[in-house]
């Protein structure tokens, strides 16, 4: 049986990618991108900061989903608007309250979205889920934990869904998604043929669900994953 994790009373300390976020709002505001207002690729934040790409990624999510940069398809990130005021803290996951918590959050916002693609999605968002399920798939194989392919799969299903509140509620989310995935698999059983196929159903369930049309069965199939994934923690399937 998991036992509470400890909690810090003090105010924890920011998260890397936190830092980059003040660091970018730092240099918006000394109007080091004024010019034409685009900030510098991935990789050269990555560089600039001392930072991977995830973390900078991380980091400009979170801009994107407070409306700092927009990101245009092909061209970069591009600053929408000069922020006023200090980037919010996000929740953050320190207990496994914290966890039950943060299931129960997904299970709303994500079983939403995906019932929302089922009826919204076109040919564009069936072969971007198809491709990232597939990627999904052969990181699979390749021994990877595949972490990233799995959250790329999630964003191109809330893509589907046409509506960009629940694009940007889930990109917003993406941090502790990631850190419960990680702890899935690290408290969960080895990544066996078995669990992999599991997994495995459950996302072309989904995927095939949507494709399909059926409101009812990607819902189920969606509710069906995000439990799964809790009880992956919880019990160790």
């Amino acid at each position: 049986m998991l036992t509470p994790l400890s909690v810090n009373r003090a105010s924890p300390p920011p998260s890397r990618s936190e830092q980059i976020c003040k660091l970018i709002i730092a240099a918006i505001l000394r109007g080091e991108w004024s010019d034409n207002r685009r900030l510098p690729t991935e990789v050269e934040l990555a560089s600039r900061y001392s930072a991977s790409r995830t973390t900078v990624r991380e980091a400009l999510s979170r801009l994107r989903s407070e409306g700092v940069v927009v990101s245009r398809r092909g061209s970069g990130n591009y600053i929408q608007r000069w922020p006023s005021q200090p980037v919010p803290a996000r929740p953050q996951i320190e207990s496994i309250h914290d966890i039950e918590r943060y299931y129960a959050f997904r299970l709303c916002v994500e079983v939403g979205a995906a019932e929302l693609a089922s009826q919204a999605r076109d040919e564009t968002d069936i072969l971007r889920m198809r491709s990232t399920r597939e990627a999904l798939h052969q990181a699979q194989l390749a021994g990877r934990t595949a972490v990233e392919e799995d959250l790329a799969l999630h964003m191109a299903i809330a893509h589907a869904s046409h509506n960009p509140f629940f694009v940007s509620t889930i990109e917003h989310a993406l941090g502790p998604i990631r850190q419960c995935m990680e702890l899935a698999q690290n408290l969960g059983r080895p990544h066996g043929a078995e669990r992999i196929t599991g997994i495995d159903d459950e996302h072309d369930d989904i995927v095939q669900s949507i494709i399909d049309g059926s409101r009812e069965r990607t819902a189920a199939a969606m509710r069906h994953h995000i439990e799964n994934a809790r009880l992956r923690i919880f019990e160790g399937r």
